[in-house]
């Protein structure tokens, strides 16, 4: 089936299984031009699996997944590099080298991309990313000297810094207070509004959910169980999509 030229993410029939567990069992999404997806499901229900998939951090049993028009279970590892300098990921645990300086790790991704830039330059770079994350003066900082909330903004800066059409975020707000999770959540939205970024959030907290989504896909028995507005599937009459809204 070709992608819709509207949509930046097709995948079609996709599987993985580990062992005996299958946990994609024939996923079918598309993510759409300039939207916030969010992938809902309980823990273990294949949602980091999905955009390890999609970044090819894990190869799947079978499916297609095309990703700005390329086959990534058919690219090679420089072009499945190339893809990845368009696709920022944003890691549950932030990922940060707590060996380098906040400028370091933002440098960092330019560096392995071998995107040749003067010094001057980058440090420009550097700093637009964190000024977009609200954190300027944290650039000479080492990781251990920031908070929690803060380490999650860096980690996004440092996704940001190579100016993505797609950021995948991989529960954003685990291991959050609810106050900063919720500014973690107000600032995807403003991610996605200055740039005009795709992207899909993994997650299972629905405060976060109400604020960033323009569309839930509920990942239920490895498959996508539903999809809608946040408001549509908070009204839905299926037991299986009533019992996350519960709460």
């Amino acid at each position: 089936m070709k992608q819709d030229n509207s949509d930046v993410i097709t995948i079609r029939d996709l599987y993985k299984s580990f062992g005996d567990n299958k946990v994609l069992n024939g996923v079918n999404f598309d993510l759409h031009q300039g939207e916030n997806a969010v992938v809902l499901g309980k823990s273990g229900s294949g949602k980091s699996v999905l955009i390890k998939c999609i970044i090819g951090l894990l190869k799947p049993d079978s499916g297609s997944i095309t990703v700005l028009g390329n086959n990534v279970t058919e690219l090679d590892t420089a072009s499945l590099d190339k893809m990845r300098v368009k696709v920022g990921f944003l890691f549950q645990s932030n990922a940060l080298y707590d060996s380098m300086t906040v400028r370091d790790n933002l440098e960092f991704p330019l560096r392995r991309h071998w995107i040749k830039t003067e010094k001057s330059k980058m440090t420009d770079l550097v700093m637009e990313a964190l000024t977009n994350v609200g954190l300027p003066h944290t650039i000479d900082m080492m990781p251990v000297e920031l908070s929690g909330g803060m380490r999650k903004r860096i980690a996004l800066a440092r996704t940001l810094i190579l100016k993505p059409d797609i950021i995948l975020y991989d529960e954003p707000t685990t291991g959050l207070d609810s106050i900063t999770g919720k500014e973690i959540s107000h600032l995807i939205v403003d991610i996605q509004k200055k740039y005009n970024t795709s992207s899909i959030i993994i997650s299972h907290d629905i405060n976060c959910v109400r604020i960033v989504a323009n569309r839930v896909v509920m990942l239920i028995d490895g498959k996508c169980h539903a999809s809608g507005t946040y408001e549509e599937l908070e009204n839905s009459t299926d037991n299986k999509v009533k019992q996350f809204f519960e709460q």
